[in-house]
């Protein structure tokens, strides 16, 4: 198993998101590899946690990426949450994109959680999906 691929393949998912003009259009540049610091935006995308799992076989090396997407906003409402969601995720399944090491085989949605925070007066969509890389470094 290699780990190898696990920074082309955010590259390339980030980049997907960042780039569409449908999410763009309703978050803005509000699209993170972290969550933001200070002031936080009031309806935002962050690339969240990630689990690999191994799926080399004899020829080639390869992992399963599981990770998260999250969508959260203010409390006006899951609307603009879902509609950005929806948004995410017509942005990354099935998404065809070169990457700067590896090979994406395939990727494709899980699962979603959808939450309200009131503590924080929040509303949060975490999207998980699974993308199959395969690594030739090895």
């Amino acid at each position: 198993m290699s780990y190898g691929v696990g920074a082309a393949l955010q590259e390339a998912v980030f980049g997907a998101l960042e780039t569409d003009v449908s999410l763009n259009t309703l978050v803005g540049n509000d699209i993170f590899d972290q969550l933001p610091v200070g002031k936080v935006p009031d309806l935002f995308v962050s690339i969240g946690p990630e689990t690999v799992l191994d799926r080399s076989d004899k020829d080639v090396g390869g992992a399963e990426h599981r990770f998260v997407v999250s969508v959260i906003g203010d409390a006006s409402g899951f609307s603009r949450v879902k509609a950005a969601a929806a948004a995410v995720s017509d942005v990354l399944i099935g998404l065809d994109a070169s990457l700067s090491r590896g090979r994406l085989v395939y990727l494709r949605f899980d699962r979603a959680v959808v939450k309200r925070d009131g503590r924080k007066n929040l509303r949060r969509v975490d999207l998980r999906f699974v993308a199959r890389v395969e690594d030739n470094h090895i």
